[in-house]
């Protein structure tokens, strides 16, 4: 099977919409295959880091506070997107 469809299936049984970007979280878990999780993580790091673009792009429209919040936020979010690149690795024997 595709990559994209082993998101697409890894998403699904985690609440995730990868269809439309929503999001729901229950609190049933169901198993997913390892490749399906690496195969979702990867995906996650890449998209969370083009989110953080966006909004560090949004933060130079923005003022004063809101300016400063933003890209405190944006330095919170790469900073945590590196923990799930360095766990991404570490799932994959690298």
């Amino acid at each position: 099977l595709g990559i994209f469809y082993k998101l697409f299936v890894a998403g699904k049984a985690m609440g995730i919409n990868m269809e439309n970007h929503t999001h729901k979280h229950t609190h049933e878990h169901l198993p997913v295959s390892a490749e399906a999780n690496l195969a979702l993580l990867e995906y996650m790091v890449g998209h969370n880091a083009h989110h953080a673009e966006e909004l560090h792009k949004i933060a130079h429209n923005a003022e004063g506070e809101a300016r400063t919040l933003i890209h405190e936020a944006v330095a919170l979010m790469n900073e945590g997107n590196e923990k799930l690149s360095k766990a991404l690795k570490l799932m994959k024997g690298e």
